[in-house]
């Protein structure tokens, strides 16, 4: 599969690619790639540093006459998010990823690809490897965990970066300029039950959410996608009300940065209500798909009775859960006075799970606005502690401020215009890039973020645009040489 995207232009790019696919670096597994990188560029004789958080940061001196320009430093993430299809027996610890190429993308055979951040990665190491592509003063910064939590950003120290630029190559439409992003802040709340014996005379059901698009919770919000953790509290709320079912086990969704593409119930009801409940599911089922057939034509739910478990979450708790899940605000909340067409606020409902006696939820909220943010998250604890849980919220991350009148950006724009004939368009990102981690601790750096086309981030679907990789290239080579 790899032999025809090494065929790719530009070769040095695409055959770096092609060898991050067969290394596993899913979040917090980042030991296999750190070291293939370090190897790479101790391998070209670089300098090369691992700092505490196991961040890796390679320096490559000037070309020759470029030594007095201002020192540039290149940033993309190592880690990739795990997502695959269902029924799909991928394991993101030991197997490669099987890329193809279908016209004019390269997407993968059932999982994420890790074209985010692996192009971006793979640009770093072809620039570093090239002995034509002139430069100044050069940093590769490649950091770890950037999927689940920023760890490295966050960690990284000060007095280590030297270069004066950041381009992160880690946004995912071509053409254009990033210069802003959202602040995130996690939150999980906690609900804490007894088990109780299933009662006599009872039948057990499985209900399945499946076949959602997903995507990227920051991204892809505001594009009104279903959620699977909300689609099946639906389903659940109104079997509680009509058929007094009783919750087993709950597992819906993943990743806090991940919109829920699936959810998995088990319930009991009362023999004689059994054959209703799968009827009305149907019913339901039927109606939720019309509602959702342009944003998810691929929605299935399904039922099918199962063996009967040992015990069910206490009624109480059951039905307190179903209320705040049905009360806990979802998906975009308030749209940009000041960016037109950009999101300022919105919650990601990532992660539902049920354990022996606790049943944990799991949300992202980010939002350029700290104040917005904060009003969010007092929204969604008063929302849990109305019903009797546990609310816990991280420190979460800063975003990152946009300036319109840096003097890097406008020198990018001239760049990006000498080099394609049209101007690229300046926005702010609604998610969380490192650059407002990386510009907390290093106030000085003027930064730019920017990188190829890659459509249906942290999803099975993941693609990039082969065309978009050589602009990126391109465009990433005319900064190095012009800057």
């Amino acid at each position: 599969m790899g032999k025809d995207i090494v065929k790719l232009e530009p070769l040095l790019l695409w055959n770096h690619f092609d060898n991050l696919t067969r290394i596993p670096r899913p979040s917090g597994h980042e030991e296999s790639v750190r070291a293939f990188v370090t190897d790479f560029s101790r391998n070209l004789g670089l300098e090369t540093i691992r700092d505490k958080v196991g961040n890796i940061l390679i320096r490559k001196p000037a070309a020759a006459g470029m030594e007095n320009r201002k020192g540039v430093i290149l940033q993309a993430h190592l880690d990739m998010v795990p997502e695959a299809s269902a029924g799909c027996s991928h394991d993101f610890l030991s197997d490669p990823i099987h890329a193809l190429v279908q016209g004019d993308i390269v997407t993968a055979d059932g999982t994420t690809l890790g074209a985010d951040n692996g192009i971006g990665v793979a640009a770093a190491m072809a620039v570093l490897e090239s002995d034509t592509i002139p430069h100044g003063p050069l940093e590769v910064l490649f950091t770890a965990n950037e999927e689940a939590g920023m760890t490295g950003a966050l960690g990284l120290q000060p007095g280590i970066l030297q270069g004066d630029i950041l381009l992160n190559l880690d946004s995912e439409q071509e053409g254009d300029l990033f210069i802003g992003c959202a602040g995130g802040l996690g939150a999980t709340m906690t609900f804490r039950f007894e088990r109780e014996p299933v009662p006599d005379g009872c039948k057990a059901i499985t209900i399945a959410v499946s076949g959602l698009q997903g995507g990227h919770s920051g991204m892809d919000i505001h594009l009104g996608r279903g959620n699977a953790n909300k689609i099946m509290n639906r389903i659940l709320y109104q079997g509680y009300l009509r058929h007094d079912i009783l919750l087993a086990s709950l597992d819906g969704g993943g990743l806090f940065n991940a919109i829920p593409r699936d959810s998995r119930a088990t319930v009991v009801v009362h023999s004689s209500n059994a054959e209703q409940l799968i009827r009305d599911i149907a019913d339901h089922a039927e109606t939720i798909c019309r509602e959702m057939i342009l944003a998810e034509p691929g929605l299935v739910i399904r039922t099918e009775m199962t063996g009967m478990p040992e015990s069910v979450m206490e009624q109480g708790v059951f039905f307190a859960l179903l209320k705040a899940l049905y009360a806990c605000p979802n998906g975009l909340i308030r749209m940009s006075d000041l960016i037109e067409g950009q999101v300022e606020t919105s919650n990601n409902l990532a992660r539902v799970s049920s354990g022996d006696n606790e049943v944990t939820i799991n949300c992202l909220l980010r939002s350029s606005v700290d104040s917005a943010r904060d009003d969010l998250r007092t929204m969604i604890s008063c929302v849990f502690d109305l019903a009797g849980a546990h609310s816990v919220f991280d420190e979460g991350y800063p975003g990152w401020r946009p300036d319109p009148d840096s003097a890097t950006l406008e020198r990018m724009k001239e760049i990006y215009t000498a080099t394609f004939g049209k101007i690229p368009g300046v926005k702010s990102l609604h998610a969380g890039l490192e650059c407002g981690i990386i510009g907390a601790t290093y106030p000085d750096l003027e930064m730019i973020s920017f990188g190829p086309t890659i459509r249906y981030p942290h999803s099975p679907n993941e693609m990039v645009d082969i065309a978009s990789v050589g602009r990126f290239w391109d465009f990433l080579n005319a900064a190095l040489a012009k800057l």
